[in-house]
């Protein structure tokens, strides 16, 4: 089988949960299979979910292959978000490990179909779950200026977002902007040469992928959640890409981890909120990853231990 995608960080996962004979771990982003395939093959079980069924389907096709496999993993066509429903769903209320990847695969980027590329030509879409209505399409041809420029400000950090969405809505006044191309190109024109960060519609085609994914609303909650499920001594690792995701889970883990979460001007804790984690650091891919895996240079795993 070709290669679907190539895990990020992946024996530093692997260490971070701790993964063991008989342990059972949640992961939330099954993509190409990757980790979950890692954690099979030290003897680990898993409770995966994807909501790309492409991914599903491929995991499946792959995992299926290794017989020493059967019985040890259940593949479902869900929104991690979801997981604390999803595993009780399994009669599961406890967990070993639990491992967020928050990028998008190599697949849904090299396929031009799935319309996620500023560097192909495909049509906008942009979609993780096929079955939802909410598209790149809808995104860029409905919204108005101001939710535009709000979107790819917000999410994609884009200095140049007023600039972008007024000549994105005077585009489409031409004609409908349905192709990545078209749209890459509009953008392209807004920004002014020499400016770093790569191609100039890298960070709109993050923000419109934000939007039609709803990818941050519910993240830190969902992180919660998780840690919730841990026995004591688990431990859950996320790997986020970019700015917006890291900060959410850097903050939902440090608030996992205080003892107190009351505003500092209060004289006596009125919270009594208590720490349920410990956080055991922050991992960047190595040299020799990045230079074997250039998309895995922005990665940044966070690992927290339940107390």
């Amino acid at each position: 089988m070709s290669e679907y995608h190539v895990p990020v960080l992946l024996e530093e996962c692997m260490q971070a949960l701790n993964v063991g004979t008989g342990k059972l771990y949640f992961d939330g982003t099954l993509g190409g299979g990757g980790h979950t395939d890692e954690i099979l093959k030290r003897g680990g079980r898993v409770i995966a979910t994807d909501r790309d069924m492409e991914a599903i389907d491929y995991a499946r096709l792959r995992l299926s292959q290794k017989t020493d496999y059967n019985g040890r993993y259940t593949l479902v066509k869900d929104n991690f978000k979801n997981a604390a429903e999803i595993l009780r769903a399994h009669e599961v209320h406890e967990i070993d490990g639990a491992l967020l990847d928050l990028g998008i695969s190599s697949h849904q980027v090299d396929e031009n179909l799935r319309g996620f590329s500023y560097s192909g030509n495909g049509l906008l879409d942009m979609r993780m779950d096929r079955d939802q209505y909410l598209s790149a399409m809808t995104v860029v041809n409905e919204y108005s200026e101001e939710q535009l420029s709000r979107i790819i400000y917000t999410y994609g950090e884009e200095r140049f977002a007023r600039k972008i969405a007024r000549a994105i809505v005077e585009a489409r006044k031409r004609s409908p902007i349905e192709t990545t191309k078209r749209l890459a190109d509009i953008v392209k024109s807004c920004v002014p040469e020499g400016k770093k960060g790569g191609h100039p519609a890298k960070k709109t085609f993050q923000a419109i992928r934000i939007e039609v994914n709803n990818e941050l609303s519910g993240l830190g909650e969902a992180i919660g959640d998780l840690a919730g499920m841990l026995k004591s001594g688990g431990r859950i690792a996320v790997i986020s890409f970019h700015s917006l995701e890291d900060r959410i889970v850097k903050q939902t883990f440090k608030m996992l981890s205080m003892d107190c979460i009351c505003d500092k001007s209060l004289p006596v804790c009125v919270c009594h909120h208590t720490a349920t984690v410990k956080l055991l650091g922050k991992f960047r891919p190595t040299a020799e990853e990045t230079a074997r895996n250039p998309r895995s240079q922005s990665a940044t795993l966070r690992v927290a231990e339940k107390l």
